[in-house]
This record gives structure tokens, C-alpha cells and sequence, in this order.
């Protein structure tokens, strides 16, 4: 059966090869034969959801979809346009309000910088929220010239809200017993599991970014439609809005359709004007940053784990392994071409100690005389911030959130569970303390004075790390620390980032580490070069394949998902950051 199954595995491999090869030959053909960017062009960009924050891992089912564009692709296409003479404006589309409020601020100073040019943006959407909130759409959309929206469309201008489930009830009645602790009482990580509401730091922790956040979006939309803070902030209690009465209170310009905008563009570009994606024009011109002193950018994102990065085989994405991103540092430093490193982080941490392996690399690289520069996404906190605290610079969107740093561990006991179930459970054991990590025992007296010992020095550890890397007294950090979770403009506040912004703000503090005028340009080149299911399956297929790589590939879709438990779920301790979805 085993042999079977295997060979099932390489008919298919051999079925998704051949199709790769024809996909590449026909996107290589339909490229060559494509006309060139017309001299009066506008280009259209549909926003379907939060974008990829980098390089991503490609799926199988990537060749029949195809790879959606990286935040990255976009910011550099929309700088690519705007110093491209033949590109007249941009109409954005957006198809949903699910996006993050920290890229959708990375993609306001894009337009911003566009629209500086002299080349207008028009935004696009059927409805901002549809019987759902709208906010963080319509917070990007209010950067652009003119706002369009179906006539039946909506404006869900509700403000921000964070919800938070909590499990604990439900635990009770299963005789299941979470027994998690944490260094200290912001890191809330787990209190879904052990709470019944929010605890108070739990609640004043929340209400702070969502002040925080909130502050930056009416900021934002104030700016863009020209409306002062009390009327918004009355719209804000009013909300949601029809069309009209969206026109009527001037937080929309015109009703209509996507075509009636891209018309309008087109009329404001020229009668002559031709329309094209963004995506297929930075095919056409390539990305920016190609020529000068190199600087290599690297990717951490995701859940972080020890080992290699985990990939989804099927659709691509997965976890941050500290063995993939060391091996990126150390090609870095190696090369001697590499100057400095861009080091962007968007992850809510994960492992202690993959964070401890990564810290310590960061460290080397600087010691080896390479700057480098961490640029952070929507979340760079608890692991995620331990990374960042040993580059020369931190930069982050003022909404992201970073900070968390504390540590939470513990088990889930299910012997309660196992008695519901008519369920027993026996054991024998070689020492007092083998029992430490059972999911039916909890830990003995002596046991849990271990537990403590190794949380109070992963707490301990981390805030070292940070005073090192920050210079800061160890005072300083303990009061920023306990766990908290800040937003960018909160952290900056409080000396944990440098500076406010995105990648444009990352690469001039680059340059200036490295002594590069702020007009000279810079080349950035990716470290590792982006690997794919489909490049792995060739590998495969041509270098050969035991039964355990098979398998093993079979199931890595289901990884993600079983990492992420264990991380939670088991000693010696996480460096996660609570689930926080401001809606």
C-alpha cells in the first residue's frame, strides 16, 4: 500500500511538471509577444485582501490562479509609475475592507508619493462593507483624488472594535484544565483558554490600540476628504451610510460604476488613454532598486518555529523557521557584495528559542560590520519583536503592533476529559520528574517551581536581549515590557522603534548606514532566492525521491496547523502575541 501510494504521488508530481513547463513556456511566449506600455496609459489595481508581505512560497494551485502581487510588487510598481511619463493615474479597486490597517498606511504613502507627481488615483469600490464593517477600506480609499461607489453600495464607517472569544466555559464542561502562566499580566496570549472575559490589563491593554489606532485613521481620512475632527468623529456614531448619503456628508465624490471610474480617469488622462494592470506593467518595466551598493532583504514572516520554513504544498504560505532565516543572514554576510540588510519582520513571534537562534545571528551579522535595518508589517511583536531588538534600526507603520515582550507557557490537562469519556489512564515512570509535560498530570509541587524557573528566565532572557539591543537600562525595559503590546506610534513613544513608516523609510535609514546619498540608488536582492511547490516537485522528479520525502510532502499542508497547536500547547514557552483583530 505504502508503494502504492508513492507511486500515486510521482503520476501526479509528473502531471503537475509537465504542466509548470507548458505554464512557464506560455507565460515566456505571451511576454515576448506582448505589446509595449503605451505613451498615455492609466493602470488599475484590484485590492482583494490583505497582500502577501513578500516572497511567498508558490502553491500548486497557483498555476491554475496564478500569484497574487506581494505589498511589495505594489509599492514597487507605484513607484516605478511614478516616474514613468507614459503613466497618467491610478484607478484602485477595492473589492474588501479586510485589510490591515498598518499596509493599508504602507500603501497611503505609495499613492501619497504618487499623487505628488502631479498623477492623480482614483479609489473604486461596489461597497465598503457590505453589511460589514468598512473602515480600514475606506481609511485607504480616502487617500486617493476621488472616491467612487456603486449606487447601492454602502459606506461602513462604524469605528474599530476587538473581539475576543473565551473558552473557558466550554473547557469547564469537557473537564479540560489549562494550566498556562505568563510573564506578566499583558501577555494575554492564552486567557481565552483561562478567563471567562478580558482581565483588566487584558481591557486597558485592547481599548489603547484601538485609541491609538482609531486616532491614526480619523488623522488619516481628515486629511484626505477635508473634513475637521468633530463631524467625522459624529459620522464615525452615524454610521453606516447609503450611497447618497455618503455623497450628501462628502465621504464619497461620485456614484457609479467600475467602469464609469475608469472612464472618468481615462477622460482626465486624455481621450486617448489606454488602461492596463499594475501588475502586467511591473512585468513589463521591473521593480526598482536595481542598480548601486547591494542591500539584502530578508523575509521573516509567518508563526516562528524551529527548523526550516514549512510551506502550505497546496496553496502556498506557512510558518517562519529560524534554520531558513539564519541560512539567509549568513549567505548575506557571506556575500561580499552585501553592504547591509533590510531584515522585514511581520510575525506575531512563536518559539522561544528559535526567536534566541535568530536574535544571536542578527547580532553576528552587525558584528561582521553589516548594518542592518529592520523594516516591520502589520505585527512584529513577542518573537516577532525579540529578532528586530538586535538591528541597528527599527522602523514600523504606526499601526502596526509590536512590543509583547513576556513569555506564556503551560499544558492542557484532559484527565478530566478522559473520566467524561470513560477514559483511564495508567503510567509508570523512571524519575519523579517525568511527568513534567503529561497532558493528564499537573505538576507536582517541585515541578511547578521548574515551570516558573524556566519562565522567569525566558522572561529574563528576552529583556536582556532587548536592553542589549536598544540600549536601554534594565529599569526602562521592564517597564515597557510585562507583555504589552503597542502600536508603532505607541512603541516609538516609548524608544522601542526608531523611526515611523514603511520600506521608503527603512531604505533611507540603509543608506544612511552605509554612507549612500539620499538621491543615489541602491540594489536590493532577496536572500534566499523564493523557492516554490513546483520548483521542489521538479527537484524531485528529476533527482529522485525516497517514500519518507513523498510522504512527507503529502502531508505538509497539514503542518502549519499542527506547529501552531504545539507551540501553544506545550512547555518550555512562547513568545506569542494574543490574537488582536481590530474590526
Amino acid at each position: 500500500m505504502r508503494r502504492f501510494i508513492v507511486g500515486i504521488l510521482a503520476v501526479i508530481g509528473a502531471v503537475v511538471v509537465f504542466f509548470a513547463l507548458a505554464g512557464a513556456g506560455v507565460g515566456l511566449w505571451a511576454k515576448l509577444r506582448a505589446p509595449s506600455i503605451a505613451d498615455n496609459t492609466v493602470l488599475t489595481l484590484d485590492i482583494d485582501g490583505a497582500l502577501p508581505d513578500g516572497p511567498q512560497d508558490k502553491g500548486l494551485l497557483d498555476l491554475l490562479s496564478g500569484n497574487p502581487e506581494t505589498l511589495r510588487d505594489v509599492l514597487d510598481a507605484l513607484d516605478r509609475a511614478g516616474g514613468d511619463a507614459r503613466i497618467k493615474g491610478v484607478l484602485l479597486r477595492l473589492n474588501t475592507s479586510d485589510l490591515p490597517v498598518a499596509q493599508a498606511q504602507e500603501l497611503r504613502d505609495a499613492i501619497s508619493a504618487f499623487r505628488v507627481k502631479g498623477k492623480p488615483v482614483f479609489a473604486y469600490a461596489d461597497t465598503f462593507g457590505e453589511f460589514a464593517p468598512g473602515t480600514r477600506g475606506y481609511y485607504l480609499a480616502a487617500a486617493c483624488d476621488e472616491i467612487w461607489l456603486q449606487p447601492l453600495g454602502l459606506v461602513g464607517l462604524v469605528g474599530l472594535r476587538a473581539e475576543q472569544p473565551f473558552f473557558k466555559g466550554t473547557l469547564d464542561k469537557l473537564g479540560v484544565v489549562p494550566h498556562f502562566e505568563a510573564r506578566e499580566q499583558y501577555k494575554t496570549a492564552m486567557n481565552m483558554l483561562t478567563e471567562s472575559k478580558m482581565t483588566a490589563p487584558h481591557r486597558e491593554e485592547t481599548q489603547s490600540l484601538l485609541d491609538s489606532v482609531y486616532a491614526q485613521i480619523l488623522a488619516g481620512i481628515e486629511d484626505g476628504r477635508k473634513i475637521d475632527d468633530a463631524t467625522l468623529r459624529g459620522l464615525f456614531d452615524k454610521g453606516p451610510f447609503l450611497a447618497q448619503e455618503a455623497v450628501d456628508n462628502r465621504l464619497v465624490d461620485h456614484l457609479g460604476y467600475a467602469g464609469d471610474a475608469l472612464d472618468a480617469l481615462k477622460n482626465r488622462a486624455g481621450a486617448d488613454a489606454k488602461a492596463e494592470r499594475l501588475a502586467r506593467y511591473l512585468d513589463q518595466v521591473g521593480h526598482p532598486h536595481r542598480h548601486g551598493p547591494v542591500v539584502a532583504v530578508i523575509h521573516a514572516s509567518g508563526l516562528m518555529v524551529r527548523g526550516k520554513s514549512n510551506s502550505n504544498a497546496l496553496y502556498g504560505g506557512g510558518v517562519m523557521g529560524s534554520d531558513s532565516v539564519i541560512r539567509a543572514f549568513r549567505l548575506a554576510k557571506d556575500d561580499k557584495d552585501v553592504r547591509a540588510i533590510l531584515f522585514r519582520i511581520d510575525s506575531p513571534g512563536g518559539s522561544a528559542t528559535a526567536a534566541e537562534s535568530i536574535w544571536n545571528e542578527v547580532k553576528a551579522v552587525r558584528q561582521a560590520g553589516k548594518p542592518v535595518v529592520v523594516s516591520m508589517g502589520d505585527v512584529a511583536g513577542s518573537g516577532g519583536y525579540y529578532i528586530a531588538a538586535a538591528a541597528n534600526k527599527i522602523v514600523a507603520e504606526p499601526a502596526t503592533l509590536t512590543g509583547s515582550i513576556g513569555v506564556v507557557a503551560g499544558k492542557i490537562l484532559v484527565g478530566g476529559l478522559a473520566d467524561k469519556l470513560g477514559v483511564t489512564m495508567d503510567s509508570v515512570q523512571t524519575s519523579d520528574s517525568a511527568a513534567m509535560f503529561s497532558a493528564t498530570e499537573d505538576f507536582t509541587p517541585a515541578g511547578q517551581k521548574r515551570f516558573e524557573a524556566m519562565l522567569d528566565d525566558i522572561y529574563a532572557g528576552f529583556k536582556a536581549r532587548v536592553a542589549e539591543g536598544r540600549q536601554m537600562d534594565s529599569d526602562w525595559v521592564e517597564s515597557v515590557a510585562k507583555g504589552r503590546v503597542w502600536t508603532g506610534e505607541q512603541a516609538k513613544a516609548v524608544s522601542l522603534v526608531d523611526a515611523l513608516g514603511g520600506y521608503g523609510t527603512a531604505i533611507a535609514l540603509v543608506k544612511a548606514e552605509i554612507g549612500v546619498a539620499a538621491s543615489d540608488d541602491i540594489e536590493l536582492k532577496t536572500f534566499p532566492p523564493g523557492g516554490n511547490a513546483i520548483a521542489e516537485l521538479l527537484r524531485r522528479a528529476l533527482g529522485g525521491a525516497d517514500e519518507d520525502d513523498a510522504l512527507a510532502l503529502t502531508l505538509a499542508a497539514w503542518m502549519p496547523l499542527l506547529r501552531e497547536i504545539q507551540l501553544l500547547a506545550a512547555p518550555p514557552g512562547s513568545l506569542a502575541m494574543p490574537d488582536i483583530e481590530i474590526r
